[in-house]
């Protein structure tokens, strides 16, 4: 285990609390480096997600994508709790929590774009933040590449007619530009990138190649951490004008991320799927494609709504969350195992 890996909850804190003094200090300077965006994709973040995917991707071989067929039980639960659980779990969390819970302590005006936003981001899938958290967790890189391949071709088709349905809207503007670009700079590019990397240096040797990947993969928590410094930079005001409402909204997007964690991995184990496929199957129900979520809020209820508030708390909140599953999912490796009868490959 590394320096970073050891102490990880330290580090997170610390970050969440820089990332936060760094955007009251500085707003200026924190807000320039959050408008450096096309199409609502941020350009440093994306970036700092290229160093933290690359090494995961150099992991994918091409020549054994076929075997990812035998892992079609992975898959089914992965699709299975994106597109028929997870939108409409999300709906009913916002139901219970913003319209009853905590109904008092939140503008009244604003409980039916909270609610929106919040459908828009649990009706968003996964994105390449994935192959971070597959990486971690010690997952099947090549699943992962397939599974994520998957789910950006249904949401072409699926994101539009289920949010319409949660909403009761008519007709839900699909932000392509967003979509596209967030598809090209977030994995076909590294893909490219990484992938040629590996033939390089695999040339040269397998020693090499593993030798080179073990250098570079520090690389990938500390632009993970850097990550956590810039979002919370971003909406360090935010933060701390409305500490209240950000904690409410939290509620129920924390509650979701961990029972669809739960349900997709307790699913894989009942199906007997290999632990280094459930851990990414978990993560990808878990985690959402946030680009997508604000740039519609954005698009439909403004910039500054509480739609928009919404889908950018589910950002602040995903990155340490989404590593405290991480851990779970390595520590109940051998409790899955003993389970499930699947080994490891």
């Amino acid at each position: 285990m590394g320096f970073f890996e050891r102490y990880l909850s330290v580090w997170v804190f610390l970050c969440i609390v820089a990332g936060t003094v760094i955007g009251l200090v500085a707003p200026e300077a924190a807000q320039a480096v959050g408008q450096l965006q096309i199409a609502q994709v941020n350009l440093p973040v994306g970036i700092l997600i290229w160093v933290m995917i690359i090494p995961m991707l150099m992991k994918i071989d091409f020549s054994a994508l076929s075997e990812v067929y035998d892992q079609r039980a992975g898959m089914g639960v992965t699709l299975a709790v994106n597109w028929l659980i997870k939108p409409f779990t999300m709906a009913l969390l916002a139901w219970i929590f913003l319209r009853h819970v905590f109904a008092d302590w939140l503008p009244a005006e604003q409980i039916d774009s909270y609610v929106a936003g919040l459908i828009l981001l649990g009706a968003a899938p996964c994105t390449a933040m994935v192959f971070v958290w597959s990486n971690l967790c010690n997952g099947n890189a090549n699943f992962t590449l397939s599974q994520v391949a998957i789910n950006d071709l249904i949401m072409v088709f699926a994101f539009a007619p289920i949010v319409a349905l949660l909403l009761g809207v008519s007709s839900i503007p699909v932000p392509w530009e967003t979509l596209i670009l967030s598809v090209v700079m977030y994995i076909v590019i590294p893909l490219g990138i990484a992938q040629w990397l590996r033939a390089r240096l695999r040339r040269q040797g397998e020693s090499v190649f593993n030798t080179a990947l073990s250098r570079i993969s520090p690389f990938s928590m500390i632009a993970l951490l850097a990550t956590l410094v810039l979002l919370f930079s971003f909406q360090g005001e935010t933060i701390v004008e409305q500490p209240l409402i950000i904690a409410m909204l939290a509620v129920p997007i924390l509650v979701q991320t961990l029972v669809i964690a739960a349900v997709g991995y307790w699913l894989c184990r009942k199906l007997k799927v290999r632990h280094d496929v459930a851990g990414p199957a978990a993560m990808i129900g878990a985690s959402n494609f946030f680009e997508l979520a604000v740039a519609v809020a954005i698009v439909l209820y403004g910039f500054n709504s509480g739609a928009a508030l919404a889908t950018v708390v589910g950002v602040l909140i995903e990155v340490p969350v989404m590593l405290w599953l991480v851990r779970m999912v390595k520590q109940t490796q051998t409790w899955y195992q003993a389970g499930s009868g699947a080994g490891v490959p």
